[in-house]
């Protein structure tokens, strides 16, 4: 099983990958997408997400359900600033939320355009990333800024062919 697990989720991230630094080449960040996510290939990442491995979902929420925390997600989190997550900060016992830069902001559109093509596989539709964004949890944690950004980008993204939403993004 841990076999077959381990190709099947190598071939799940490489896609997700390739994906994904397709969509940040068409956003003009050539270095994010040829980077992101390497760290899915850390031991810290790859074996706990081989022995929690599904298909259907992140390795991470099997994982969730198994502890109460996910080992891998602490890891992926602090390691690639395209997730929110990784701009939080605790200072003076205060929880600061940093808004990102607008290229991780993008950077996030095409890792969770990606994400939903991947995992939706022929469900995926153009809103996709959009409703997952606003029926999620997180929606309650990202910072209100980087939600608006991340929403309206996500919304250009549901409302138009996206290469079109792509170049809109690009140039903001």
């Amino acid at each position: 099983m841990l076999i077959k697990n381990f190709f099947m989720h190598l071939h799940t991230v490489n896609k997700h990958r390739f994906f994904v630094c397709k969509y940040c080449f068409h956003l003009g960040l050539y270095w994010q997408g040829l980077t992101h996510d390497l760290s899915k290939y850390s031991f810290a990442e790859f074996w706990p997400s081989i022995k929690y491995f599904s298909g259907k979902h992140s390795p991470i929420e099997e994982e969730r359900i198994d502890k109460g925390f996910s080992s891998c997600w602490l890891h992926h989190k602090g390691h690639n600033k395209h997730h929110w997550q990784y701009w939080v900060d605790f200072e003076g016992g205060e929880i600061e939320f940093i808004n990102p830069p607008k290229k991780y902001v993008k950077e996030m559109v095409a890792d969770r355009i990606a994400a939903c093509k991947v995992y939706q596989k022929e469900k995926y539709h153009p809103s996709s990333a959009l409703e997952f964004l606003q029926y999620s949890i997180e929606r309650k944690f990202i910072p209100q800024k980087t939600y608006q950004l991340l929403e309206h980008y996500l919304k250009i993204v549901a409302d138009n062919d996206l290469y079109t939403a792509l170049e809109i993004i690009k140039k903001d």
